[in-house]
């Protein structure tokens, strides 16, 4: 298994260079290209279930961690077999437009407000997210963005917009959008004493946590569903149909399910399973 877990201006030549450093015996071993989150790369996940699927089946999987906008972009110009992401509405749109075959639900986990330990916008213990993001917004406290078309920064807009709120016009004062990924945009929080949302699989994993904790969670809306889909070799001629949909079907099966809800983090189940859900 090999994880890229940034996707740079030099994503063909890193793909590219990928292929060539293999060795030789590899280089025979069948795999796919997975086009996923950053989540599910930062939080463990991947190494921990992926070696699972490759001892079962023999086909390896490289994966290429981007935000969810990102990743759909590659899968639709075929640079991926396989689109593992977080962003229900725009999974959905992928299969309608005929990019995906079928979406298959795989897990879900849920999103966090995470801000200081000093809670300057008084929000800890306020469980109705709008509310929460509208007194950060009132009180002019630091919230950091993603600001990267992520399943994160997609949800992040949208308790935006249910709370009434166009922070945009406020970017560069007390919103900042950091055009990164979670882990750099947590970073960026913890250093700034700013507000942010995060998925709970990466807050959990996150080592540099110590000036800031969750002040917000629990809110329907905040509830984050994962899908898998197999491109479209109609599109893409080249696709791994056989294997892309081997990879699928593991992951939605009894072992793959299990897989999923063994992997923790101090005792802490990061993804619920919930395929055929």
């Amino acid at each position: 298994m090999q994880i890229i877990k940034r996707l740079s201006g030099f994503a063909l030549l890193a793909l590219a260079a990928l292929t060539l450093t293999v060795g030789t015996a590899q280089a025979d071993k069948p795999y796919i290209t997975v086009a996923s989150t950053t989540s599910t790369a930062n939080s463990g996940l991947f190494d921990d279930i992926l070696p699972q699927f490759t001892q079962s089946s023999g086909v390896d999987v490289r994966v290429v961690a981007v935000g969810t906008g990102k990743a759909i972009r590659l899968a639709k110009n075929g640079d991926a077999d396989v689109l593992f992401v977080h962003h229900k509405p725009s999974e959905e749109a992928f299969v309608n437009q005929g990019f995906g075959i079928k979406r298959y639900s795989v897990m879900v986990n849920d999103f966090v407000l995470v801000g200081p330990k000093n809670d300057p916008a008084g929000v800890a213990g306020q469980n109705d997210i709008a509310k929460a993001v509208t007194m950060i917004a009132k009180g002019k406290k630091p919230f950091v963005s993603r600001g990267d078309d992520s399943g994160t920064h997609k949800r992040e807009k949208s308790l935006w917009k249910a709370a009434n709120i166009d922070p945009v016009k406020d970017s560069g004062t007390w919103y900042r959008e950091t055009g990164s990924g979670m882990g750099a945009t947590l970073n960026t929080a913890a250093a700034m004493g700013a507000y942010a949302i995060a998925d709970r699989g990466t807050w959990l994993s996150f080592k540099n946590k110590e000036s800031l904790m969750v002040v917000s969670e629990g809110d329907s809306r905040l509830m984050n569903p994962y899908g898998v889909i197999l491109v479209n070799s109609a599109k893409h001629p080249h696709v791994k149909t056989a294997e892309g949909q081997k990879f699928i079907d593991w992951l939605v099966s009894k072992d793959g399910q299990a897989a999923i809800g063994k992997f923790t983090i101090n005792g802490e189940v990061l993804f619920k399973p919930n395929a055929g859900r």
